[in-house]
């Protein structure tokens, strides 16, 4: 009773280990002890490698990895939410954690990232045409049956109930859309995530359709963005950062949540910006940039009001050259909005955030330091960042955000914006 787990590596699927749940353990789901190993080939090829890790806290080598819970790095692989349903369904297992096995076993063939469960992906090849784009955008029945069919849906967040439906789809040469893992990568011009939205309410819609200009003043305030997302009737267009094709190759990155970084094997835990800070710290290649990066993400969070920011919407990228940094901002929207009433749930510990949504960024100063070799550049990021925000209602205008979204979060952008003076005067 064993899953082998596979990385891509130089331009090919490699077997890099074995997850094994311990005996009467599988119906704990992800709370079951077990242990993981590496490939003995696989370890002699690539001993102290970091790339080659399949999770940070997973140094190549000839170990047995003893766990009280399964290793953080499979909850990054393992169908949630939208996703976890369908397969559920589809499995006619119980929604509870003795399905979490059953899961790994068959819907983590071909998740975000360089790591699949091999056993996940032993499937036949799929022959189809490919839909066109309109069918994507109306999720045409068709679309919408082959796609679950084929392993396309993926989870939105994984700590609340009616997340965001979101698909992983690949656009051929041809211009037609295929579920991801159904085209051989020869065939595959570009990767594509598609997101709806989240329930069926006009805050539904409006959450999804100020994401993409949201986008844009999260690039504006100097934060690490991808490609510019496509919002098409009610469907959101997003270009993956976790795949590339360069000349016919496909390239697929290593990517680890922080919540995986810092060993949360649970959904739906209240995270901690500081331990994130720390594994930022001790595992990026530029700690100083990242945690900077991080620092300025929190404080548009805070000002934009984008309450869901626990810790699986937030990630490391791994890069083949060995290269670690965060990856681009992902899932940065309005979600105070939401119907549900979504909480902060990753929130700074203790004093360093005693008002929930109003931090004291004298005092984050002051704790990060010890992270960074030049804690004055913190200074300086909280006052560039005040400086952006005294800005935002104009820069949220220029971006197409929605002028009522605007009036709503105008009053907390000038108390953030205040804060960040205070703290850097």
């Amino acid at each position: 009773m064993k899953c082998t787990i596979e990385i891509f590596l130089d331009g090919d699927w490699q077997k890099a280990g074995f997850f094994e749940p311990d005996e009467g353990q599988l119906n704990l789901g992800v709370a079951g002890s077990g242990r993981f190993d590496y490939d003995i080939d696989y370890a002699v090829s690539y001993i102290d490698r970091p790339y080659c890790q399949v999770g940070s806290r997973y140094p190549v080598n000839f170990e047995l990895y003893r766990e009280s819970t399964w290793p953080a790095f499979l909850l990054d692989l393992l169908p949630s939410g939208a996703g976890r349903r369908v397969w559920v369904k589809r499995l006619g297992l119980l929604d509870n954690e003795s399905a979490d096995w059953h899961l790994l076993l068959k819907g983590a063939g071909n998740p975000p990232g360089n790591l699949r469960i091999q056993e996940a992906s032993e499937r036949s090849p799929v022959d189809h045409p490919g839909f066109a784009k309109s069918d994507v955008v109306n999720r045409h029945e068709d679309f919408i049956e082959y796609a679950e069919r084929n392993g396309a849906l993926v989870a939105g967040a994984t700590d609340v109930q009616g997340e965001a439906p979101k698909f992983l789809i690949n656009q051929d040469c041809q211009g037609k859309w295929h579920a991801d893992g159904a085209l051989p990568d020869s065939k595959i011009k570009k990767f594509w995530l598609i997101k709806f939205p989240r329930g069926t309410t006009n805050p539904d819609r409006l959450i999804l359709k100020n994401e993409a200009p949201y986008y844009e003043v999260a690039r504006s305030f100097g934060l690490r963005t991808g490609e510019p997302l496509e919002f098409i009737d009610n469907s959101l267009f997003i270009s993956r950062f976790d795949r590339s094709v360069k000349t016919g190759q496909v390239a697929r990155y290593g990517l680890e949540t922080l919540a995986s970084a810092t060993a949360s094997s649970s959904f739906g835990r209240y995270g901690s910006h500081l331990s994130f800070c720390q594994a930022i710290a001790k595992y990026c290649t530029l700690p100083d940039e990242e945690i900077l990066e991080y620092l300025m993400r929190d404080i548009l969070n805070v000002a934009l009001r984008n309450t869901d920011n626990h810790g699986r919407n937030t990630a490391l990228v791994k890069y083949p050259n060995g290269k670690i940094e965060l990856s681009p901002l992902y899932d940065f929207a309005p979600m105070f909005l939401d119907p549900e009433g979504i909480a902060r749930a990753t929130r700074w510990d203790g004093a360093l955030e005693t008002v929930i949504g109003r931090p004291s960024w004298g005092k984050i100063a002051e704790a990060l330091s010890p992270y960074v070799t030049e804690p004055e550049k913190i200074m300086v990021a909280l006052k560039k960042c005040a400086l952006r925000l005294a800005k935002m209602p104009e820069t949220m205008h220029q971006c197409g955000v929605d002028d009522f979204l605007i009036e709503r979060v105008v009053g907390r952008i000038q108390e953030i914006c205040e804060d960040l003076f205070d703290a850097s005067r």
